[in-house]
């Protein structure tokens, strides 16, 4: 097997490092450069010990001619920055984004959530919102990948093919979700250095936050109607792992065992998607480590409402596990290779 080249942008950060993790252990891989800014002259280890016995290139500063010896670049990078790279790929290269740069089809949206004017435009239309179990094989058509939020993950894996199939009401959805603090990168310390960040339970986001787009966007685009539902994050004092709670309404007379089998039946061939019993109370620590998304679907006090619990690790599925599940899915490597 001949190995791709690996290029990681960003390398330093929780989610950098969770990829280059999982990249060490992908046979079909050789890591040939980690980029940089504030880290350029270190060694990878130095923010993570336990790559301290892996053969890893230091880090230097990203430069356009790097792309010239490499087939695969991530970008774990802050947002912005993966337009600029993406101007200038060339045609060996495929691009595999974690920051939002290329998760929203419409520039205008991306400006109104991120404050950014998207450089890249033209390239909008050449990438793929590539939710792995959603897009399937479409996402082996391009080279630009966005790869999906961690929220939106856990959002849109129970809820896209139960809203495409009418089960459940499109109307009056209640998404509430809680994330480790890694979720919001390491400047989370300074930011929340009075607010008592490990011991206590912050809302933050309310209307506002940026992954509101995502989830509409993906929901409209996948339902083929407008869907309706409030989203409100939490930031909870752990570090890593999310757990999503949706309210819901079913619809005519499917009920929980229709939802649980359908569910099933739908990820069938997806590995990563793993459907809990009825009722089960699961909690994040059954996909810490892992690029799981497991999902319960429980019975509430009415008849005609459901709650869906979704977990899944921020840093892994919601992030670097993702990334590495595309790039298994483009270049034909086993579905769990590095995971």
């Amino acid at each position: 097997m001949q190995k791709l080249n690996i290029l990681v942008a960003g390398s330093t950060g929780y989610i950098g490092i969770e990829l280059v993790k999982l990249l060490v252990k992908h046979k079909g891989v050789n890591i040939k450069y980690l980029c940089g800014n504030s880290s350029i002259g270190k060694s990878i280890s130095s923010y993570d010990s336990s790559l301290k016995k892996k053969k890893l290139p230091k880090i230097i500063k990203f430069n356009e001619k790097l792309l010239n010896d490499v087939n695969v670049i991530f970008t774990a990078l802050p947002n912005g920055e993966a337009q600029k790279i993406s101007n200038k790929l060339n045609k060996h290269n495929t691009l595999i984004d974690l920051s939002a740069d290329f998760r929203l089809k419409n520039a205008k949206t991306y400006l109104k959530y991120y404050k950014i004017k998207h450089t890249a435009r033209k390239n909008i239309k050449k990438s793929i919102y590539a939710l792995p179990e959603i897009k399937n094989n479409q996402i082996k058509n391009f080279k630009i990948i966005g790869c999906p939020g961690c929220y939106p993950t856990s959002i849109l894996l129970p809820l896209v093919p139960l809203l495409k199939k009418n089960i459940i009401s499109s109307k009056n959805i209640i998404i509430d979700s809680k994330s480790g603090y890694s979720g919001a990168g390491r400047g989370i310390h300074k930011k929340y250095k009075n607010k008592n960040l490990y011991e206590s339970l912050s809302v933050y986001g309310i209307k506002t936050h940026r992954h509101n787009s995502e989830i509409q966007q993906e929901l409209d685009i996948e339902t083929g109607k407008k869907v309706e539902f409030t989203f409100t994050p939490h930031l909870s004092p752990m570090f890593r792992g999310i757990l999503t709670t949706i309210y819901c309404n079913v619809t005519n007379k499917n009920n929980i065992n229709t939802i649980i089998n359908y569910l099933k039946k739908f990820y069938k061939k997806q590995m990563f998607v793993k459907i809990s019993k009825k009722n089960s109370l699961i909690s994040t620590n059954e996909v810490i480590n892992t690029n799981n998304c497991l999902i319960s679907v429980c019975e509430s006090k009415s008849q005609k409402q459901l709650i869906i619990l979704s977990a899944i690790d921020n840093l892994i599925k919601g992030g670097g596990g993702q990334a590495v599940q595309n790039m298994n899915l483009l270049f034909n490597f086993k579905k769990n290779m590095g995971l």
